[in-house]
């Protein structure tokens, strides 16, 4: 197509040609997303079959939402899709936080241990845990706490696991993807791995995934390599940017019943909870997942190869295996880091007229920014970008509820670093 829409948008030729280029070197690439979209499309689809999904699911509860064919039928499809006993599937669970928060709590007794064995968890872990102090916290309920970092090169520490693997260690959080870190995402073999090796020393340990950001990157999830439970939010991958809300927790009957009790109460579990007239969008964004993460990844690597020609540190680098849709960028400073959230923000259909500035957020130890023009509030399958102003000043860039959306976010970034003279002119000039 020619420039006039672009042009249009705020990009001038410059960065367009060298954009252009960049995507017909990633052609091999996309291909292979799009035979993995296609994997687990087909997967969605046969979950919906076998558990015959029809109009009745689609119907509004209220109140205590007795008899929820809706509700209960949707939790079947996550457990045959992603090849679990049972599933918890809720617009009560708010965020993927908050779902942690459940599994963790669920699970965990006083005098219990906690071992992440990939090193430090995702920011607003930390006062779900207590290691930063915050009331209500596993800390304040005599539960304790152990990590072990990852090696210098990104693999597991294995002696190190094995010696912080107690009789007190009950149960295992893996976090699949970076966080705030620049560290490799685990892949799903590399998980099972790990899994395989803690159960070896210790087999009625617990293990949960954190799998946010990593549904229907690769044609297996966590769960069909021995994780107890994967967890995530509705508002990444699974809910395909239509779920409003909501969170899931897919594993074992055991441990799904005693998440059901903690999420509601003991004795009620899974039987209350409406769905307040959004089951629509539950199965249809599920239905659409595949699709849209497929279009989120071939943005991420648009974004990898682009800054990486610019002259930036990239996590994952372009040519890289994908095991999650986010790509951080290390750019080295502050102003840096709002320019590129200003071109994500510019690119956006929602409140694209607004400037992100960075800011203290409830959960974080630092101020973070944040660009996103959502139609859901928070949404991370959404085209947005954020990160916490510190060193090495990385921004983290994800979702896309469309290639083309998330190309032009990456454009839009480079365009405002361009203007603003950050970056090396003559790399865009002489492409």
């Amino acid at each position: 197509m020619d420039n006039k829409m672009y042009n249009k948008l705020g990009i001038c030729d410059e960065v367009v040609k060298f954009s252009e280029k960049i995507i017909s070197e990633l052609k091999e690439r996309f291909d292979k997303i799009d035979e993995t979209a296609e994997y687990n499309q087909l997967k969605v689809i046969s979950a919906m079959q076998e558990n015959r999904v029809n109009a009745t699911c689609f119907a509004a509860t209220t109140g205590y939402g007795y008899d929820d064919v809706g509700r209960d039928n949707l939790e079947k499809v996550y457990a045959s899709c992603f090849g679990t006993e049972a599933a918890l599937v809720r617009p009560q669970i708010t965020c993927g936080t908050h779902a942690l928060a459940v599994a963790l709590s669920a699970i965990l007794r006083p005098g219990d241990e906690l071992l992440s064995p990939v090193g430090k968890p995702y920011d607003t872990l930390e006062e779900v845990i207590g290691i930063r102090e915050s009331k209500c916290s596993l800390k304040e309920f005599g539960i304790t706490y152990s990590q072990v970092d990852l090696l210098a090169d990104g693999s597991f520490d294995y002696d190190g696991i094995k010696a912080a693997i107690s009789e007190k260690t009950k149960m295992v959080t893996i976090q699949r993807s970076k966080g705030y870190q620049t560290r490799p995402t685990l892949s799903v073999s590399k998980i099972g791995e790990l899994i395989a090796f803690i159960k070896s020393i210790k087999p009625d340990i617990i293990c949960m995934v954190d799998n946010c950001y990593g549904e229907f990157v690769e044609k297996i999830e966590p769960s069909n390599v021995g994780a107890d439970m994967i967890v995530g939010s509705l508002i990444k991958n699974p809910g395909g940017g239509l779920a409003p809300i909501g969170g899931y927790i897919c594993g074992t009957s055991e441990c799904v019943e005693k998440c059901a009790y903690r999420l509601s109460a003991p004795g009620l579990g899974q039987e209350v909870g409406a769905n307040l007239g959004i089951m629509p969008s539950f199965y249809q964004g599920f239905f659409m997942s595949p699709t849209v993460v497929s279009g989120a990844l071939k943005g991420a690597i648009f974004a990898s190869r682009c800054y990486e020609k610019l002259g930036f540190k990239v996590v994952p680098d372009s040519t890289e295996s994908r095991h999650d849709i986010i790509q951080a960028v290390e750019l080295g400073s502050k102003e840096r880091m709002v320019a590129f959230c200003k071109g994500i923000q510019a690119a956006a259909p929602v409140d694209s007229y607004v400037t992100p500035e960075p800011w203290a957020m409830p959960g974080y130890d630092s101020d973070v920014i944040m660009a996103a023009g959502a139609f859901v509030q928070g949404s991370s399958i959404e085209l947005s970008a954020d990160g916490p102003i510190r060193e090495p000043y990385a921004v983290y860039f994800q979702g896309g509820l469309t290639w083309y959306h998330a190309k032009l976010g990456i454009m839009m970034s480079v365009q405002k670093l361009y203007e603003a003279d950050l970056i090396d002119r003559s790399i865009i000039l002489n492409s």
